[in-house]
């Protein structure tokens, strides 16, 4: 199929660097989004206008990650069926997905914009910005089938393989939504509530051109009216993939929206600080979080062929890719945070604010070269049970804990934002101790013993699709056997 990618065999470093590449410059454009949201309305609006983005934009970045993150059931599953040949699948389970998520679309498009007052509430919005806090999260949310369908789409290409596609529409969006916010928010001064009408707009842009590209492509199996439709046997397995994924990331983005409501308690200079901090923190974590992706569907199509030992030689090289960028990443968020951003920011006290806190997440550039590696490994082997117990745990008993205790003892933004790469380096042991736990257990997967992993007379475990819809995280353990 054109502009599709198949993993499982030839080179590894040249292939997954050109599926990884789109995918990085599709996470850059989408994290623009905000940015230029951010940057916009700070430039010529406010700074409650500042702090009503910057808290409601983190809001809805939990709600669009959540959704992301179940999608990722897609990815996987069709990773995992292509992998193994399984084509004729391929259709109905992108009309499943399709049709599963419109309906959660219009249910968060029922549900966020009559919830906006109480979300602001929650996230102890200050008192000056409340209001715009409240119009922002209100206007997003009345968006949210689009902001679903977005996501969506762009899982279900990287599980075809395709991660140009995405790409290029996100590409259109982020120059929509730059056009739409220099004219609402610059010309007609509409602050956050502008930002937010431009950012729904643009992603309508993008749906429909995603859809349009999905339904002119020549695909390898029937794609129609009769497969758009939720498919029990197929809904399944995507949602025992995608739950833990889902779940892990909704807490995890929870936990981060309570690190900000404890900074909003230090008045509105902290809040607006930290809100640039995030959004600066949006990009320079996006080349592990790239690779991350990229790794799910990698592993997942060499899993679904037999090649573990392929998916092992994947993530060691996709570390070492991480950890070259990472190190650059740490230089400046470290070093010259202020400025970056200086970039979403006029007042040198916010400016200051933010620079303290991004020298946290500079640190923690350095750990999530391995951590995000290890997430798309066990995310793509089906392994996302123990994505969603490392990540939850490590969210709540080290860096909430952290954060509050900072918080109370110095107050100091640098030191709050030490909880994020505390807990960080717990994840990285989590995953280390796990690998090694599931290589001694059972070392014919993981170490693909090279005479039967690569004999021509070895064949898949017939419970393969069996196992994959009824137990997932035990898809490792489906031993080869010989004709």
């Amino acid at each position: 199929m054109e502009h599709t990618t198949d993993f499982t065999r030839g080179p590894i470093v040249g292939p997954l660097l050109r599926f990884s590449l789109p995918i990085l410059l599709a996470l850059f454009l989408q994290a623009l989004y905000g940015a230029v949201d951010l940057l916009v309305v700070g430039k010529y609006a406010m700074a409650q206008d500042v702090s009503g983005v910057a808290v409601g934009s983190q809001i809805m970045g939990t709600i669009t990650n959540l959704v992301s993150s179940f999608a990722m059931g897609t990815t996987i599953l069709l990773g995992h069926k292509i992998g193994a040949g399984n084509r004729e699948e391929g259709g109905r389970i992108i009309g499943t997905s399709i049709a599963f998520f419109l309906s959660v679309g219009a249910l968060l498009t029922a549900l966020v914009p009559m919830s906006s007052g109480l979300m602001a509430t929650a996230m102890q919005a200050p008192e000056e910005a409340f209001a715009e806090t409240r119009r922002y999260i209100m206007i997003c949310g009345a968006g949210s089938v689009m902001i679903v369908a977005y996501n969506v789409l762009g899982s279900i290409m990287r599980g075809l393989g395709d991660s140009k596609t995405p790409l290029m529409t996100v590409a259109i969006a982020s120059v929509c939504n730059i056009a739409g916010d220099l004219l609402l928010v610059a010309v007609f001064h509409l602050g956050a509530a502008g930002a937010a009408i431009a950012t729904v707009a643009s992603q309508t842009v993008s749906v429909l051109i995603s859809l349009l590209v999905l339904r002119g492509r020549e695909l390898p199996f029937s794609f129609g009216r009769k497969e758009l439709a939720i498919h029990r046997d197929v809904l399944l397995p995507m949602v025992r993939f995608g739950t833990p994924i889902a779940l892990q990331d909704l807490l995890v983005g929870l936990s981060f929206l309570i690190i900000l409501a404890i900074v909003n308690t230090l008045g509105l200079i902290a809040s607006a600080g930290v809100g640039v901090a995030e959004k600066v923190c949006a990009f320079i974590m996006l080349i592990p979080a790239a690779f991350m992706q990229a790794m799910s569907a990698y592993v997942a199509q060499n899993h679904g062929a037999g090649k573990n030992d392929r998916a092992v030689r994947g993530l060691k090289i996709a570390i070492g890719l991480s950890t070259a960028f990472g190190v650059v990443m740490f230089y400046l968020a470290f070093f010259h945070g202020d400025l970056l951003c200086s970039f979403f920011a006029r007042d040198r006290e916010v400016i200051l604010a933010g620079a303290d806190y991004l020298r946290a997440y500079g640190i923690d550039c350095l750990l999530t070269c391995f951590l995000f590696c290890f997430i798309g490994f066990y995310n793509g082997l089906g392994y996302t049970g123990f994505v969603m117990a490392q990540g939850i745990g490590a969210a709540f008993l080290i860096r909430i804990p952290v954060a509050y205790w900072m918080s109370r003892k110095t107050g100091e933004l640098f030191k709050i934002g030490l909880s994020i790469p505390c807990s960080t380096i717990v994840q990285i042991i989590a995953c280390f101790i796990f690998y090694a736990s599931i290589r001694d257990k059972n070392p014919l997967p993981l170490r693909m013993l090279r005479g039967r992993a690569r004999d021509k007379h070895t064949v898949h475990c017939p419970r393969f699709d069996y196992a994959m819809h009824r137990r997932p995280v035990r898809l490792l353990f489906c031993h080869s056997h010989r004709l």
